[in-house]
């Protein structure tokens, strides 16, 4: 119920910007507010708009960022192809990584695991740095035992966390949260920040600049 409602109180926050976000959107600067990455990575639909988060669970930047993203996921339109990658730098992110990409085969991962993975470890505090505490998450959110070890431990989830390894370093990342658009264009927060400058306010212009982003790109993908 209190996600609910903090998701509703977002979305009706950002609607507004979202309406008007072609003839109102600030010209923000390359190099300064996003970067072009020297090697574009191809997109996985290239008919659409790509925008990609990189996050990772243990991340907590990115556990108070998925509010705000989320509710911004529902603004958008038809023709941006919006999903999540999770970045794997060490044995907790693989296992993340893993129980992501299994979620995803077993169709639970909008629907019950995303939250609930971000929740076991920030609100929880369980680490989830094994895969017996995986497995325990799961279960306790009506997952059979054994479809869990079998996509778990499955070729093609294993296939899907090598893939995610790829495009993190292709995209060359370098801290979490990141949106990367159309392949070519990296967002960080970093670029926001000071002391005078709240997480919040930061996590809003990351996605002010993706509106910019998916703007500028609309004309280039409407021409093909």
């Amino acid at each position: 119920m209190i996600r609910s409602l903090v998701l509703t109180a977002v979305f009706a926050l950002l609607l507004p910007f979202t309406a008007h976000a072609q003839s109102t959107a600030p010209a923000f600067q390359e190099g300064v507010h996003y970067f072009l990455l020297s090697d574009p990575v191809r997109p996985r639909d290239p008919k659409k708009i790509e925008v990609v988060e990189v996050f990772q669970y243990g991340c907590p930047h990115c556990f108070r960022f998925e509010p705000l993203i989320k509710a911004w996921q529902k603004t958008l339109a038809s023709d941006v192809d919006f999903y999540h990658l999770p970045v794997i730098w060490n044995a907790p992110g693989q296992l993340h990584a893993q129980a992501f990409y299994a979620a995803q085969a077993l169709g639970v991962l909008d629907s019950k695991m995303h939250d609930a993975l971000f929740d076991a470890i920030h609100v929880q505090n369980n680490p989830l740095n094994t895969k017996e505490l995986i497995a325990k998450l799961f279960a306790a959110n009506g997952v059979n035992a054994d479809q869990f070890a079998n996509a778990f431990d499955s070729f093609g989830v294993a296939s899907q966390v090598n893939q995610a390894k790829a495009r993190t370093l292709s995209y060359k990342i370098d801290g979490t949260p990141e949106l990367i658009v159309a392949g070519k264009y990296r967002i960080d927060g970093k670029s926001f920040g000071g002391p005078n400058v709240s997480e919040r306010d930061s996590h809003q212009k990351m996605l002010e600049v993706a509106n910019f982003l998916i703007a500028k790109e609309r004309p280039v993908k409407t021409a093909k």
